[in-house]
C-alpha cells in the first residue's frame, strides 16, 4: 500500500522541480472533482421521507435532505444541522422548539422557511405510510410555524425526541414539490443537504453532486458520488473484484468479510462494532399459527444463535440475547436468561401443554438478494424442524414486497435487520415492540407500551435502564420477536480513497461525504 507519507514526499520533489506552477500536479487538486463510486445491496424503498423507514432509503436521505439535528461520527447527541439552534421549552418535555439557520436553500433556489419543516412533519403522519417513519413520531401531536421558528407539540413527555428529529423522519421537503397528502412518486429529490440526486435509477445507481449551497453541521460537502446498488452479496463481490466500485459497502458475503485482512496492499478494511440487529419476528393475531405464546416459546427453546453465527455468518455477526444491543443502554441478556440452551424436551413440553397439533406448520418470508438471509432462513428452518416440532415453508420476496408483506400482517415469520435510527434505547422499544410497532407482528401489551412512555421521560438517558430491563423481561416471555445476531460494520475501499471508517455508525447517519481520495 502506498502511504500517506509517499504521497507527501513524492509531492515536495514535484513542487521543487516545477516551481509555483506545480500546484497543479498535488494529488488532492487532481482529484479533487473526480467520483468516487459506491456500491451496496441496500435498496432504496422510496425517495420521498415520508415513504420509507429503511436503512438504504435513509442511507440517502442524510446525503440528499437536511434534517433540524444531526449526529457527529460517534456522537451521542443530536447538533444542529438545518436548524441554528433547538431546545426544550419549559421543564415538561413537551414543547420543543428550534430557529432555523438563516439562507437555507432549496434546488429551486426557493429559501428554506420554518413552514417547510412543519410541512415535513405533518405529511408524514398524515400519508402515514405502511412502511413509512410515522410510528417514530407518535408522541407528536401538532407543529406550529412563524418565520424561521418552528415549535413542536408533544402529547407526553418525551426526551428523546431531539433524537428522533434528527433521523430521516425529519427529513427536511420543499412543500412546493411534495404533495401534502400522497407520495412523491418521480425519480427526483429537492433537499438542502450536502448533496443533490442528479440521477435515478432504482435498483440501480444515485448520481449525488456536491451542494455548493448546502449549510450545516458538515464542513466539506465531500467528493461527487456513484452509489451503485447490487441485487445481492454476491453481485457487490463480484463488482468489487472487477474494481467497478471504489468503496464497498453493506454488505459482502459472510465468506469473504471473514478473510478481510488488514495486512492487503490493494485495499483498506475497516471493521467497527455496530448497534444492528437482526431478529425473528413472529406474528403473534388470532389467525396466525403463532399466536399461542406457548408456541413462540417453544421456538425459542430451538434456536441456536451460536451455530448461526459461526456456520452461516462465518464469525462476522455476534450472537445476541436481548432486544437491546451490547453498547446501548439497557442491555440485558434476557433472552439467555429465559431459554439458556437448545432444549427440544422443553420446547415439546410447551406445544403439548399448548394443546397444538404437531408438527405446527407456518411460513417464514425473506427478503431474496439481502446478505445471508437466504442461507439463514436455511439453517433456521432446520433448527426448528430438526425435533419434529415444526414444519417451516420458506419463501423468499423482493425487498420492497418483502416490506409489504409483512406491513400488512400477511408473513408468520420474518427475519429484518435493524439499523438503530439514533444511538438510543428508545429506537429499540417503540418501533420494534410497541403497540403499532413498526415491524407489525400484531403484539400489544400495555405494560411494554408504558415502560416505553416511561422511559421516556428521563433527560439523562441512563436513568432509563431500569424500565429497559423489565420490557426485556417481558419480550422475553410474551416472545413476539426473537433476537438473533448483532452485527459489525465491514467497510472495504481501494488503496487511493480514505475515510470509510466514518462512513456508518451507531447514529444511523451514512456519510457520504467522508469519503475522498488520498
Amino acid at each position: 500500500m502506498r502511504s500517506v507519507r509517499t504521497r507527501i514526499l513524492a509531492t515536495l520533489l514535484v513542487l521543487a522541480a516545477a516551481g509555483v506552477g506545480g500546484w497543479q500536479l498535488l494529488p488532492s487538486q487532481e482529484k479533487s472533482g473526480r467520483t468516487i463510486t459506491v456500491g451496496t445491496t441496500d435498496a432504496v424503498t422510496a425517495l420521498d421521507p415520508a415513504g420509507a423507514y429503511d436503512a438504504g432509503s435513509w442511507a440517502l436521505f442524510s446525503n440528499v435532505f437536511q434534517s433540524l439535528l444531526t449526529f457527529d461520527p460517534g456522537g451521542a447527541e443530536p447538533v444542529p444541522d438545518a436548524a441554528k439552534s433547538c431546545v426544550f421549552v419549559g421543564t415538561g418535555l413537551t414543547t420543543y422548539r428550534c430557529v432555523l439557520q438563516e439562507g437555507l436553500t432549496f434546488p429551486s433556489g426557493r429559501t428554506m422557511t420554518a413552514e417547510d419543516v412543519k410541512y415535513s412533519f405533518d405529511r408524514v403522519k398524515k400519508i402515514n405510510s405502511d412502511v413509512g417513519p410515522s410510528s417514530l413520531l407518535s408522541t407528536l401531536k401538532s407543529v406550529d410555524a412563524s418565520g424561521l421558528t418552528v415549535t413542536f407539540h408533544l402529547s407526553s413527555p418525551d426526551a428523546t425526541f431531539p433524537f428522533k428529529v434528527a433521523t430521516g423522519a425529519g427529513s427536511i421537503v420543499d412543500h412546493t414539490k411534495y404533495p401534502r397528502n400522497s407520495l412523491r412518486t418521480d425519480p427526483g429529490a429537492d433537499g438542502t443537504g450536502p448533496y443533490k440526486l442528479t440521477s435515478y435509477a432504482k435498483n440501480k445507481k444515485a448520481v449525488l453532486a456536491p451542494n455548493s449551497h448546502y449549510k450545516g453541521d458538515v464542513h466539506d460537502t465531500g467528493r461527487p458520488i456513484d452509489l451503485l446498488y447490487y441485487g445481492s452479496a454476491a453481485a457487490l463481490e463480484k463488482a468489487w473484484k472487477a474494481k467497478r466500485i471504489d468503496v464497498a459497502a453493506r454488505q459482502l458475503p459472510p465468506k469473504t468479510l471473514s478473510r478481510l485482512s488488514a495486512s492487503d496492499p490493494d485495499q483498506r478494511v475497516n471493521e467497527s462494532d455496530t448497534s444492528e440487529t437482526r431478529n425473528l419476528y413472529l406474528n403473534t393475531r388470532d389467525s396466525s399459527p403463532l399466536h399461542d405464546v406457548q408456541v413462540r416459546k417453544a421456538m425459542a427453546w430451538l434456536i441456536n444463535r451460536e451455530e448461526l453465527a459461526a456456520t452461516v455468518y462465518q464469525g462476522t455477526v455476534d450472537p445476541l440475547y436481548s432486544l437491546i444491543p451490547t453498547g446501548i443502554t439497557g442491555h440485558t441478556t434476557s433472552f439467555f436468561d429465559a431459554y439458556p440452551d437448545q432444549d427440544e424436551k422443553k420446547a415439546k413440553e410447551l406445544l403439548t401443554e399448548a394443546g397444538v397439533t404437531t408438527p405446527v406448520t407456518f411460513t417464514y418470508g425473506y427478503a431474496e438478494g439481502r446478505g445471508a438471509a437466504q442461507a439463514e432462513a436455511e439453517d433456521l428452518k432446520k433448527q426448528l424442524e430438526a425435533g419434529g416440532l415444526f414444519k417451516v415453508t420458506l419463501k423468499g420476496y423482493e425487498w420492497t414486497d418483502f416490506q409489504k408483506q409483512w406491513a400488512t400482517g400477511k408473513l408468520d415469520a420474518y427475519a429484518v435487520g435493524w439499523v438503530a435510527d439514533y444511538p438510543d434505547p428508545d429506537t429499540f422499544g417503540g418501533p420494534l415492540v410497541g403497540t403499532d410497532s413498526t415491524m407489525n407482528t400484531g403484539y400489544s401489551s400495555k405494560s411494554v407500551d408504558q415502560l416505553i412512555q416511561a422511559s421516556q421521560q428521563y433527560p439523562d438517558r441512563g436513568d432509563a435502564a431500569s424500565d429497559f430491563k423489565t420490557l426485556q423481561e417481558d419480550i422475553a416471555r410474551d416472545v413476539p420477536v426473537i433476537p438473533l445476531w448483532q452485527g459489525k460494520e465491514y467497510v472495504l475501499s481501494n488503496e487511493d480513497v480514505g475515510g470509510g471508517q466514518y462512513l456508518s455508525d451507531a447514529t444511523g447517519v451514512f456519510r457520504l461525504w467522508s469519503l475522498d481520495w488520498i
